[in-house]
């Protein structure tokens, strides 16, 4: 497995998600905390060492389970965490919040609930609109000195918001949805992580599973699914969709791996920084997803891949994209 870094943190080129380990978002998700557990463990043992989890996926669950997962084991882990979802300093539920009182808070949950004494990177969830972004990496700053976290990273915010946060301490991360799917970070805050040094972790990087070419109908979703809501998988805009799947497909086949690797690998290729975590529960799925590692795509397959027929639909529903800052 290659390596990039993150800040001063050296991390696969392919991390893992946890989200799917409990978060009911996705059909099947957190049904097997065994088979969790055991993908976490596979993945260490194949040098994929970035885990990524959140307080608020499945309401405290997955970090617990990915604490248990990593006892006895915790070094061998880059250990990704977030804040922000949740208040904790009573402004109520629903509330974004990361004020310097909540994020003293939520850090001591995550620390807790991981089963370890510091966090390796932690991000700012979502923007709160009502702290400024300095006083956030200012108690950043603070648990960086403290020992409690090593970097902190940002997660949908806009260029300006990530210049204001590297002028106070350097951003070591930014996580974005960016994929063959989503190309939206490509305008401004993908360059100005490359410009500022900053490494770029791209969440949902197989379009929340479109891009994997295993879903070729609604159906196949649980109600409660959240994708059942999404724009880009309503009826009419997901049969337009499959065009696009259908065309990594055709790529697929010319490189001799599957629809998902040539999505992980096209990621890969746009940059050093970047290290793209995609979200997995089952070993078999960890093991595909990291040997996109070793593909190497040409130059005419990156081109077709660039010119693959765009998305129908929004990425997000308005409910989702009213707290990501553009």
């Amino acid at each position: 497995m290659k390596h990039s870094t993150l800040g001063d943190l050296r991390v696969s080129r392919i991390g893992l998600g946890a989200m799917p380990m409990s978060d009911a978002l996705y059909t099947g998700a957190g049904k097997d905390e065994s088979e969790s557990i055991r993908t976490v463990h596979r993945a260490l043992e194949m040098g994929v060492n970035l885990i990524d989890t959140a307080e608020v996926y499945g309401q405290y669950t997955n970090e617990e389970i990915v604490g248990r997962a990593l006892k006895g084991r915790r070094d061998e882990a880059v250990l990704a965490t977030k804040f922000g979802f949740i208040s904790y300093s009573g402004r109520g539920e629903g509330a974004l919040d990361s004020s310097p009182e909540s994020v003293r808070t939520a850090v001591e949950g995550s620390l807790r609930r991981l089963g370890t004494d510091r966090i390796d990177l932690y991000y700012q969830h979502r923007l709160d609109p009502d702290t400024p972004i300095e006083e956030t990496v200012g108690v950043l700053v603070e648990l960086m000195e403290e020992g409690k976290i090593r970097a902190y990273g940002l997660s949908e915010v806009g260029a300006d918001t990530v210049r204001r946060a590297h002028a106070v301490h350097p951003v070591a991360a930014l996580q974005t949805e960016y994929s063959l799917w989503e190309r939206f970070a490509e305008g401004k805050v993908l360059p100005l992580a490359q410009e500022l040094g900053i490494g770029f972790v791209p969440w949902a990087p197989l379009g929340h599973g479109m891009l994997t070419g295993r879903i070729r109908s609604t159906d196949w979703f649980d109600e409660g699914d959240f994708r059942t809501t999404n724009p880009r998988f309503t009826e009419e805009n997901f049969q337009r969709n499959l065009r696009l799947v259908d065309e990594v497909e055709a790529v697929a086949a010319e490189a001799g791996a599957t629809p998902a690797q040539v999505s992980l690998a096209w990621l890969l290729a746009q940059g050093d920084n970047i290290v793209p975590i995609p979200g997995v529960e089952k070993v078999a799925y960890l093991e595909e997803n990291a040997a996109a590692d070793g593909v190497e795509l040409t130059d005419e397959q990156l081109a077709k891949l660039d010119g693959l027929t765009p998305p129908a639909g929004e990425r997000l529903t308005e409910d989702y994209l009213r707290v990501i800052e553009h």
